[in-house]
């Protein structure tokens, strides 16, 4: 940042403009850099936590798909000692209908979260807008 300049007695010499024009466009490149490294680091938070939604919704479909097998056959076949085996098949299929409905319900409550939109950057790019508004004033 430049500052006045003392040449010989009393006299003080102002920056001059391109002195200014230097120091403004130094501090602006500054600024920049910053908020790109702030938008990296917020950007990678978001998409951390989007991959492990993302991977909660693989572990749970293929332990739910194993489960869905076995458990329908184990519990048609239970059901069947005691009622037709059509009807025993339909009972056991609705109700691994509902719990499925369930785990999606979650995991897109899960997935809603996720917000890609780095929000810390553009809050400061709106008041860098504004700084560097004051500063042509």
């Amino acid at each position: 940042m430049a500052y006045p300049i003392q040449r010989g007695r009393g006299s003080v010499q102002e920056p001059s403009l391109q002195e200014l024009w230097s120091d403004m466009t130094r501090e602006a490149s500054v600024l920049l850099r910053k908020e790109v490294e702030l938008a990296k680091l917020e950007t990678k938070e978001q998409v951390t936590q989007a991959a492990k939604a993302g991977v909660g919704f693989s572990v749970a479909g293929v332990a739910g798909f194993m489960a869905l097998q076995l458990l329908s056959f184990a519990a048609a076949w239970g059901l069947a000692a005691v009622l037709p085996t059509g009807v025993a098949f339909l009972i056991v299929g609705i109700v691994f209908a509902v719990v499925a409905a369930v785990l999606l319900s979650k995991a897109r409550a899960q997935a809603s979260e996720v917000n890609l939109v780095p929000q810390q950057t553009v809050e400061t790019l709106k008041e860098d807008v504004q700084w560097a508004r004051a500063l042509r004033r």
